[in-house]
């Protein structure tokens, strides 16, 4: 899946984003709306990692295939 099918269907996968990165908050979560950057930017917040680090494990997330 490409990211811009997982920024449309953001709130369907709200559980698989759950499990992978616990820490973000319902609020957070509606902010980020599946925006890539805003979730770099948050899990660079929240788990104290790199900007390179966010974007590997974002990476990551979007080419599992356990998810779509």
């Amino acid at each position: 899946m490409n990211w811009d099918q997982v920024e449309g269907n953001w709130k369907q996968l709200k559980g698989k984003v759950r499990q992978q990165w616990g820490k973000l908050t319902d609020d957070q979560f509606e902010q980020i709306k599946g925006n890539r950057e805003m979730l770099s930017g948050k899990l660079q917040e929240l788990y104290g990692i790199s900007k390179e680090e966010a974007e590997k494990q974002i990476e990551s997330f979007s080419r599992d295939s356990t998810w779509h």
